[in-house]
């Protein structure tokens, strides 16, 4: 059987090594490409889109998949929406492995917003001085905000349009609350962005703003495809694929 991760997460590299050495699995990890030096998981990768759903169908038929896994950033709706469509065209069963979203604690001082438009709306009136952890890919929703200034943290080096006023942080994940409290204090931050990515890797610059009274715009998720089943978790998923191919569980799981 050969099974194919949408990928580029931490759960999609973690499933793909639940995975590894299955025999009679064949396993492929797709990968976006937006990153240039990703983390690459155990089994074959790929690079790059698909074109569309009607290419991926194709990809899933002229590759004999049998199970197909959106482990996608829950931010990466376009190609969960594909997806679905693919996998109905290709008549090939589909999992979508999303990690919980955050949920706010008391001294929490959220302030939700739908896109990243509307989080740029927001902060103005919020700070003035703004750590943006939204990625590289949607800084030009603030570009038009001269008089604030910007601490932005990807991986890779941002290109423009982003805002007049702004430090670049490259790095990467999984990051410590000691150097969240750190990046705080010594960039003078008094507001925060990030979307609701979920998950432990980025979580400690929330407790940082809590512990700091700072207030935290939070971009919501796009909406996910109606009608495919939903795991939280990479064992959940790799259970499914077990499943699929007539296999037990994992010890343990």
């Amino acid at each position: 059987m050969h099974v194919l991760i949408l990928g580029g997460t931490t759960e999609a590299r973690r499933l793909a090594e639940l995975l590894d050495g299955i025999p009679g699995l064949t396993l492929t990890s797709s990968l976006a490409g937006r990153v240039a030096s990703p983390r690459l998981p155990p089994g074959r990768t790929r690079v790059g889109g698909f074109g569309g759903p009607e290419g991926l169908a194709a990809w899933l038929r002229e590759h004999a998949v049998g199970a197909l896994v959106d482990a996608t950033h829950p931010f990466a709706g376009t190609i969960s929406f594909n997806a679905a469509r693919a996998a109905a065209l290709a008549h090939v069963p589909l999992l979508a492995l999303r990690r919980p979203g955050w949920v706010p604690v008391p001294g929490d001082r959220w302030h939700e917003a739908r896109s990243l438009a509307d989080a740029a709306r927001a902060l103005p009136a919020l700070g003035r001085r703004v750590f943006l952890t939204t990625g590289r890919m949607g800084l030009a929703a603030f570009a038009d905000l001269d008089d604030l200034w910007f601490l932005v943290r990807s991986v890779d080096a941002p290109e423009p349009p982003h805002p007049a006023r702004m430090e670049v942080l490259l790095d990467r994940g999984p990051f410590t609350l000691d150097g969240e409290r750190e990046l705080l204090r010594r960039h003078r931050v008094d507001v925060v962005v990030t979307k609701d990515s979920g998950g432990a890797a980025t979580a400690p610059k929330l407790t940082a703003a809590r512990e700091a009274g700072l207030p935290v715009v939070v971009v919501r998720r796009p909406p996910a495809p109606e009608g495919v089943p939903v795991v939280p978790d990479p064992d959940s998923a790799a259970g499914w694929v077990r499943e699929h191919l007539g296999r037990p569980p994992l010890a343990g799981h």
